[in-house]
């Protein structure tokens, strides 16, 4: 990796770190409506957008699942934090499991999202996700987006949000990162790690989630020891963007119950 990340930051700088990891075809504006519970909670709340993701730089060669979290370590003790709550979405919780994996110590608590063990469970699986990139180099990022954003939320999610999904998404993707996060997650494969996690984890879904259903999100949680299964009624895949009151309203007790 080179240069650093872009990120956002907001709250005080001497308060605890929230440090939040989006989606494979999000940004680091996907975390806005999770301000508020950083007022809430008075800690520090940082988003980033991942190496070679909108405002970021891209990486100098593919990084892979460990490239991205090792990014995302420096950066966090780059901010001057030791520990660190990590809240990850999608292949940002991933990711973010990546890091616990390799960086335990830095990791405080963790808050997996609408998300799963990774897409190298199987073939078939692994093959899908890394043939996804090919639609975004047919179609253009804006009809990708226009695609995939209806299916990210849940049917009655109101159609503003699902405008901003669309246009956070169309804004966030290029080439090549994009099929090299597709990569990252085709080769990622936690099954068997997860067990290993000693930090205090909150597993958290939208329960209309039709990426990674919720069965993928019991998974997470029954293979993590120390871990908490929480559903969001009304939510599909962005569950902290389509129901942030309810999303930050259950992320809030968890951090409390781990502070």
């Amino acid at each position: 990796m080179q240069d650093v990340p872009f990120y956002w930051s907001h709250g005080h700088e001497s308060n605890d770190l929230i440090f939040c990891m989006h989606g494979i075809g999000s940004c680091a504006d996907a975390f806005l409506p999770q301000r508020d519970l950083a007022d809430r909670l008075e800690h520090r709340l940082v988003a980033w957008d991942a190496p070679g993701y909108r405002y970021s730089p891209d990486p100098v060669d593919e990084p892979g699942i460990d490239g991205w979290a090792d990014a995302a370590a420096d950066l966090i003790r780059s901010l001057g934090y030791e520990r660190s709550i990590v809240l990850g979405v999608s292949w940002g919780g991933v990711t973010a499991t990546r890091l616990a994996l390799r960086n335990p110590d830095l990791v405080k608590a963790l808050i997996l999202a609408d998300s799963s063990v990774g897409s190298g469970t199987s073939s078939k699986q692994a093959e899908a996700m890394r043939s996804r990139a090919a639609t975004l180099t047919e179609l253009g990022a804006a009809e990708f987006a226009e695609q995939r954003a209806p299916l990210l939320v849940a049917e009655a999610t109101p159609s503003e949000v699902v405008e901003n999904v669309q246009r956070l998404f169309a804004d966030s993707i290029r080439m090549p990162s994009y099929q090299w996060a597709c990569n990252s997650m085709a080769e990622a494969d936690h099954r068997n790690l997860l067990s290993s996690i000693e930090t205090p984890t909150l597993v958290i879904c939208g329960e209309e989630d039709r990426v990674t259903p919720p069965k993928l999100s019991a998974q997470l949680a029954e293979g993590i020891p120390n871990s908490t299964l929480v559903h969001v009624e009304a939510a599909g895949h962005l569950a902290n963007q389509e129901k942030p009151t309810d999303f930050n309203a259950e992320v809030s007790k968890f951090i409390r119950s781990v502070d």
